[in-house]
């Protein structure tokens, strides 16, 4: 499986109606403590907005709703890959991302035989309170030997600038969400990511 090498992680349906449109291949929708109907109707308008301009839609950790409204991806972090029915999720047919911070969490994270890792945070993030330092690139590269041959996604504290040092370390796509959702222009580096990432593509 190939991933796009621009990863868009967003909180809102608006975000990727007003995100997507713009050649964004790769987005997450990741919402917490909303009510389940909220959730079913984020899932819905996102859903259609990703079917309309060919973008790979993945959901974070609402696997069950995944299945119901349809949807082929999920990602799911280590507290809900616990919880998780991983044989419901595969019989309902969908693909299976998983985060991952440490050499535990990557063991428990292969032996769900995911199709995808992602690594993080590779640098500082002021997204959420980690419990982990930054990784780097050089875990980044570890990872790469560790997990091939699925694809490897860098998350955290990445900008255009920080893009060709991910990719050289082994990623194959790059995640990122308040490098654009807290820019004073969203729509301008959203454009800016893609032409970046384009060699990879």
């Amino acid at each position: 499986m190939k991933l796009d090498p621009f990863y868009l992680i967003v909180d809102s349906a608006l975000w990727i109606e007003r995100l997507v449109p713009l050649g964004v291949k790769l987005v997450q929708l990741r919402i917490k403590d909303r009510s389940d109907e909220d959730l079913r109707g984020e899932i819905r308008r996102a859903k259609a907005v990703c079917a309309t301009h060919q973008c790979q839609l993945i959901v974070n950790d609402y696997w069950r709703l995944t299945i119901d409204e349809g949807c082929n991806f999920v990602h799911l972090g280590q507290e809900d890959l616990a919880d998780a029915d991983l044989g419901a999720i595969r019989a309902a047919g969908l693909k299976l991302g998983i985060s991952t911070h440490d050499e535990a969490e990557l063991e428990a994270a292969l032996a769900a035989e995911p199709d995808y890792v992602a690594l993080g945070p590779i640098y500082p993030t002021i997204l959420k309170k980690m419990n982990w330092a930054p990784q780097g690139l050089t875990r980044l590269s570890a990872w790469r030997e560790r997990v091939t041959p699925l694809p490897l996604v860098a998350i955290g504290g990445l900008n255009p600038d920080r893009i060709d040092g991910v990719f050289a370390h082994g990623a194959d796509s790059a995640a990122v969400v308040t490098d654009i959702t807290l820019n004073a222009d969203p729509e301008g580096r959203t454009k800016e990511w893609i032409r970046k990432t384009e060699a990879w593509r």
